[in-house]
């Protein structure tokens, strides 16, 4: 049993700002990795969800960080069916649109031809190979959509993500309440244990239409995965502001203490377990992971 803890980002603008974790001195992106990789032993690359990654990136990573540290990496938003500026694309792609999406800002997957999702597939799995043949390729994170509902589209989508990516694990975490309803719970967890794909428990606010109830549910032997989204409503259904502002908030002893017995099961059930605090503000994240941690201890 392994269970690693990080946080969601060491590049978080108000994480470097503030001064709170990065020693006086660590100024740079290199600087910034080595020292987070002393700290935490995996991290969750979420720039990868923005623009595709690069292997030129991968390398870099592999490089500045111990034989031992562990990268889970966000899929790219046209992957998880989620908007896509275009301006993200690859330089030849982007050239290679169809007419009627000229002068668009935004794409999506199911819009662009069928040779150019195979690209930007091959050229994203190409790029997370240097990771995985060193060993520290963790998870490639598929966090879908509210509109990626329960259903024969997105469990056939399902199959083909695991079919695209078939050296790399792959988890999955929904943004909508009806895969996790209690008439749905036991299909979706099924489903996703036929395919051996690691449901992403998270702790998040309750009540809206994107909220997944806080079940703790192995359904991959290799791995389960825990990630932290905050408990502020207020915050999470705002429009405003940047990621850390949606995902502000400090979470109290008593309230990661809750987690502790789940994370414990989760770690009976699965080979590897990661836990990652995507309360990206300031250092809140950075607190929760090393207080849970002490927690589990």
């Amino acid at each position: 049993m392994s269970v690693l803890i990080g946080i969601s980002s060491w590049t978080e603008p108000t994480l470097i700002k503030r001064g709170h974790f990065y020693p006086k001195g660590v100024t740079t992106a290199e600087e910034r990795l080595k020292f987070y990789a002393t700290q935490f032993p995996i991290v969750e690359v979420d720039s990868t969800y923005y623009f595709p990654p690069s292997e030129r990136n991968a390398v870099l990573w592999l490089e500045r960080t111990p034989k031992d540290f562990v990268f889970n990496i966000k899929a790219y938003s046209l992957l998880t069916n989620h908007p896509t500026k275009v301006d993200s694309l690859y330089k030849d792609v982007k050239e290679a649109l169809p007419s009627e999406l000229e002068g668009k800002r935004n794409v999506y997957r199911d819009k662009l031809p069928s040779e150019l999702v195979d690209e930007v597939w091959q050229r994203f799995r190409d790029a997370l190979m240097p990771l995985h043949s060193a060993g520290k390729l963790g998870a490639v994170l598929f966090q879908f959509p509210q509109w990626f509902v329960i259903g024969r589209p997105a469990k056939r989508y399902l199959e083909e993500v695991k079919t695209r990516l078939p050296d790399y694990r792959v988890a999955v975490e929904f943004r909508n309440k009806l895969w996790m309803e209690e008439r749905n719970q036991e299909e979706t967890l099924s489903l996703l244990s036929e395919l051996d794909l690691p449901f992403v428990c998270v702790d998040m606010p309750q009540g809206f239409d994107t909220s997944i109830p806080p079940v703790a549910a192995v359904t991959s032997k290799e791995l389960a995965m825990v990630r932290f989204h905050g408990r502020d409503p207020k915050a999470w259904s705002t429009k405003a502001g940047t990621a850390a502002d949606r995902f502000r908030y400090d979470y109290s002893a008593n309230e990661l203490e809750e987690w502790v017995p789940k994370v414990r099961d989760l770690a009976e059930g699965a080979r590897e377990t990661h836990v990652l605090m995507n309360n990206c503000y300031e250092n809140y994240a950075v607190k929760s992971a090393r207080q849970l941690a002490s927690l589990l201890e």
